[in-house]
């Protein structure tokens, strides 16, 4: 059983495809189909149904039972070959979403690499659905999303949750702390949808308004991009704490408020013994971390920091 057989299979539970599989691995389709065969034979049972003409493939009720085997197969031969490279600094292998990345975990990051912590710092940006696939292939250590996918093999914990605010600049076309949202021109948004949740809200309450100025999937093109002091956005708590750092800005409360984005953790069940020192050590700053962060954002007023 080697481990080109074994992360096959795996992208073939992942796609349910030989065809894909072969695509993603830039392998041909014989190739696949001959390392999957190799791994049958040795392990003595069927791991998929074969069947003519069907694109999707079906696993055998032993190919199911495989699936957290060839998992933690994979893990324990990653960590094997990391045995090599061990030294007296831990490495972690973080997973961020853009904004929670920039506006929550950069200055822990620092205090982490600047301290005697003897932890060295690998970290992806990704979306959520990204990085519940990369943990899920022991690819990151930990991962911190604005989305809950229910994975057999992640553990998914609430971390903490933030108020949404509407952003304007030092010279708002609005000056009320509490603005409702028909009052907004809506062509002067700056857009990014920060989960599921704002989403319906924003498709709720701006459907039928026109479309927002610019719209982006990443909050740092958005910043360098508001160049017109009438643009606006809604943000929140840490992005607008973080957007207070490198400019004045107008901060309302919303009268029909977004419901609250909700930061979890993302770990996984079967974590890999050679970063689990590291996670520990980020696990406790973490904690110190999020519980000493407390900024009070000024209402109607012009605020930088």
């Amino acid at each position: 059983m080697t481990l080109a057989e074994v992360e096959t299979f795996l992208s073939i539970v992942a796609t349910r495809s030989i065809t894909r599989t072969a695509e993603l691995l830039f392998l041909s389709q014989p190739t696949i189909s001959h390392r999957l065969s190799s791994l049958e034979d040795e392990l003595g049972f069927e791991l998929i149904v074969r069947r003519k003409g069907h694109k999707t493939v079906e696993l055998t009720p032993k190919g199911e039972e495989f699936i957290p085997v060839a998992e933690r197969w994979t893990s324990l031969w990653k960590e094997t070959m990391a045995i090599k490279g061990t030294s007296d600094r831990y490495l972690l292998t973080v997973g961020c979403t853009d904004s929670l990345s920039l506006a929550v975990m950069a200055p822990l990051y620092s205090q982490l690499l600047s301290s005697d912590s003897g932890i060295d710092l690998s970290i992806r940006t990704h979306h959520s659905s990204e990085l519940y696939a990369l943990l899920n292939n022991h690819d990151i250590d930990l991962g911190f999303v604005y989305h809950h996918y229910h994975y057999a093999g992640i553990i998914t914990e609430r971390l903490f949750e933030e108020k949404l605010y509407l952003v304007q600049t030092d010279t708002p076309s609005i000056r009320k702390k509490r603005i409702h949202t028909d009052e907004l021109d809506t062509f002067r948004e700056l857009y990014l949808s920060w989960d599921d949740h704002y989403q319906f809200w924003h498709e709720r309450w701006m459907a039928e308004s026109p479309r927002a100025h610019i719209q982006a999937d990443a909050i740092g093109i958005l910043e360098l991009l508001w160049n017109r002091p009438d643009n606006w956005i809604i943000a929140p708590e840490s992005v607008v704490i973080a957007l207070a750092k490198r400019r004045p800005v107008y901060v309302s409360e919303i009268i029909n408020q977004p419901p609250n984005r909700v930061c979890y953790r993302i770990r996984h069940r079967y974590p890999k013994l050679t970063s689990q020192k590291a996670a520990d050590i980020f696990e406790n700053a973490l904690s110190d971390y999020l519980a000493s962060r407390r900024t009070q954002i000024p209402i109607g007023e012009i605020w930088q920091l």
